[in-house]
């Protein structure tokens, strides 16, 4: 049996703000238990949900050196779906309504987190082959495992992965402050380690430290080495592109299942969706306001709502998108400009437009199972899950060749009659409006063409497994199995 332990800031069912949350929660219920005792540590917020905090237990407590303080660590311990999560406990650190907070206040926060998830080690009696780190707030995991842990016994052959799940977001504060919480010696604070311009940056320590890099699509580990998509870290990931490599996100199977969602009012598979589909259309349309149109190219839209979804480029030809024959339903919330751009078109297009400006998961899953498309034109894409979701429920992808979405949306060939979405490269608006006309004119005027689409599209299997599958080869690797 071999011992894996993930170290993340969050993980469902406790705290979620994004796709982090979804593979530490999902991914380690995956793997085979007969082979490997896959383990969660997380910090304990304030503001994880009532009914989750009633299902943790204190296990014990005791106090750490954090630079020149002292602090507590308290440990819980839950199990959930057979898994082992951990949650450590301080409440200077981990009060507030929100897991984040500024910048400078999280350097410290993540710093203690780090610390403190390899000191419970020893106390709850795991002792890992494998250390898990998950972006930049566990960072200093694998630094400190090279220093201060390294001689322990506990911690001697552990190795260390560092699975970078957004590279834009890297732990960047000043050098002076960072020596002072972190505990580390002036060696580590050198441009070939921490060191980052004139600032310390976590994300590039680990990446230095661990024992092999992973990200979360075989396209973004190949983009990240590039200027573009590197956001200053390129150099050093081509300098250690032996160890690193790509690894798709998956997506819940049993969660999102249109034969089972109960959060849908019709449901449905690949043998039943060309009867059962359209009544969810038609049912979201009546809830929404929208016209009643069993036939109208319905387009869906949930989405954070920033730049880097490429809702510039929406924006550009928001008038030639809602054209008559397109219907278009808008979930999500972000940046200013683009919530207000959406409640005007509701506004102009009424009848045709719908833009919630909220998020709510049960009309998130009415949209993937009522739609014909979904619209996904992001600047750069990790991965990205919500392409994941709409094949499953057979709603086809119209999206950017970038990172996840080039990896899992393969584009539609009329002349082999293969490809389970629509993709354009370049990000470009006009080249985006001509992609969604050519899946516009397949759904009216080729239907049955539409339809095995469709078919391809739900046969795909983007679950967990075999993303685990992938993991557990190379935990093996490293651990010379």
């Amino acid at each position: 049996m071999k011992n894996v332990l993930f170290i993340a800031s969050e993980a469902v069912p406790f705290i979620k703000t994004g796709g982090l949350a979804d593979v530490v929660g999902s991914l380690p219920k995956c793997f085979d238990k007969s082979k490997y005792d896959v383990r969660v540590i997380l910090p304990k917020y304030q503001c994880i949900k009532e009914q989750y905090l009633d299902k943790i237990e204190y296990v014990d407590h005791f106090y750490m050196e954090l630079g020149w303080r002292s602090q507590y660590v308290g440990i819980f311990k839950a199990v959930i779906d057979g898994v082992i999560f951990y949650l450590i406990d301080n409440e200077y650190y981990f009060g507030g309504n929100k897991p984040y907070g500024e910048v400078y206040q999280d350097i410290e926060k993540f710093a203690f987190f780090s610390r403190a998830a390899l000191s419970v080690l020893p106390v709850v009696g795991f002792k890992p082959d494998i250390v898990h780190c998950h972006d930049w707030q566990t960072g200093l995991v694998p630094i400190y495992l090279k220093d201060s842990f390294h001689a322990g016994d506990f911690y001697s052959n552990a190795k260390s992965i560092m699975t970078i799940h957004n590279l834009k977001f890297q732990g960047v504060w000043d050098i002076k402050t960072v020596r002072d919480v972190v505990g580390l010696s002036d060696y580590y604070f050198t441009s070939d380690k921490l060191k980052y311009y004139n600032d310390a940056n976590y994300l590039k320590g680990g990446i230095t430290y661990a024992d092999y890099i992973t990200t979360v699509s075989d396209t973004y580990a190949e983009e990240i080495k590039t200027a573009f998509y590197g956001e200053g870290l390129d150099g050093l990931l081509r300098a250690r592109s032996g160890s690193l490599c790509g690894i798709v996100n998956g997506i819940d199977y049993d969660v999102y299942n249109p034969m089972t969602d109960k959060l849908i009012d019709y449901n449905y598979d690949s043998n039943t969706f060309r009867k059962e589909k359209v009544k969810n259309k038609l049912k979201l349309q009546e809830q929404l306001g929208l016209v009643q149109n069993p036939d109208v190219f319905m387009i869906g839209l949930v989405s954070r709502l920033t730049d880097q979804k490429g809702l510039d480029l929406v924006a550009c030809v928001m008038d030639e998108i809602c054209s008559e024959d397109v219907q278009l339903v808008v979930l999500g919330t972000g940046e200013e400009k683009y919530e207000n751009m959406f409640r005007h078109f509701e506004w102009k297009y009424k009848g045709r437009v719908c833009s919630n400006i909220y998020y709510n998961e049960e009309l998130s899953h009415k949209i993937y199972a009522s739609c014909d498309a979904f619209l996904m034109p992001s600047l750069f894409e990790p991965c990205g899950l919500s392409q994941l979701m709409s094949l499953r429920y057979g709603t086809i992808p119209i999206v950017r060749e970038t990172g996840g979405l080039k990896d899992t949306v393969e584009p539609y060939n009329e002349f082999e009659g293969t490809g389970t979405g629509f993709s354009f490269v370049n990000y470009n608006a006009h080249e985006m409006l001509d992609t969604i006309r050519y899946a516009k004119a397949v759904y009216y005027d080729k239907r049955r063409e539409w339809n095995k689409i469709v078919d391809r599209a739900m046969a795909k299997d983007f679950s967990w497994k075999t993303s685990a599958v992938k993991y557990e080869k190379i935990y093996d690797m490293l651990i010379g199995y």
